[in-house]
């Protein structure tokens, strides 16, 4: 699979879209990284864990930074859904 995103594209993000809800898997979602709070990132939903906690990958696995480096995300690192995207 491509990336569905790249280098230079805008997003459009919904900052309410996960009051009161959990993303599902296959949303796609900008979090803060666990491990450097001040780096956001735009990743793939795909796992939720009993926790609470996000599992987020990149669609481009040979060079994405995610979930199997820092671990599972807990929610209060969510910024919002990434609704649209702007090439």
């Amino acid at each position: 699979m491509i990336p569905t995103l790249a280098a230079g594209d805008e997003v459009l993000v919904d900052t309410r879209a996960y009051i009161g809800r959990s993303p599902d898997p296959g949303e796609i979602v900008v979090a803060r990284r666990p491990d450097c709070e001040n780096v956001v990132m735009v990743k793939r939903v795909t796992g939720r864990l009993v926790d609470g906690s996000l599992v987020l990958h990149g669609d481009n696995p040979v060079a994405s930074t995610d979930s199997h480096d820092f671990g599972p995300v807990a929610p209060e690192y969510l910024v919002g859904k990434v609704t649209s995207r702007f090439a």
